[in-house]
């Protein structure tokens, strides 16, 4: 049952997490973009040089897409203390796609930040990118197992 517990504390931590770097204003939010570029930087990786597009935007959408990946994987967690496999992956591509509408609706109040049907499409699709990798792990293992009670 402990365990359990924490398993929705780490959804609503995340959550929280989610919700704070949403808070961030337009500049504060530029300023942690501008901290990741030069931090791949420091460690050989120019995204300038990699991408033609602004690197400030790249960064953004990747972790609008990370932190969403997170999200389902931690809700998916959690959900399979009370579900089955299937629904256990439908709730939490539900509960990731409600949220990343709600998280689009809170950044219309934060300054410099705007809501975007885009970053709700890039958020659900890294739950979906999450689910798809469960799913395929969940199917290899499977497999395996079979393969292993054949032979």
């Amino acid at each position: 049952m402990k365990r359990r517990y924490i398993k929705w504390i780490l959804v609503f931590i995340w959550a929280i997490v989610i919700f704070i770097f949403s808070s961030q204003n337009g500049e504060i939010s530029s300023q942690n973009n501008r901290f990741i570029i030069e931090l791949f930087k420091k460690i050989g990786i120019d995204i300038n040089t990699l991408v033609s597009v602004n690197a400030d935007f790249i960064v953004r959408k990747m972790a609008h897409f990370t932190e969403y990946f997170i999200f389902y994987l931690l809700l998916f967690n959690a959900f399979t203390d009370d579900f089955k496999f299937n629904k256990s992956l439908l709730n939490s591509i539900i509960i990731t796609f409600i949220y990343a509408v709600s998280d689009e609706f809170h950044q219309s109040f934060v300054p410099g930040r705007s809501p975007t049907y885009k970053d709700v499409l890039i958020d659900t699709g890294g739950g979906l990118v999450c689910m798809i990798f469960i799913y395929l792990w969940n199917l290899i293992r499977k497999i395996a197992v079979s393969k292993n009670n054949i032979t």
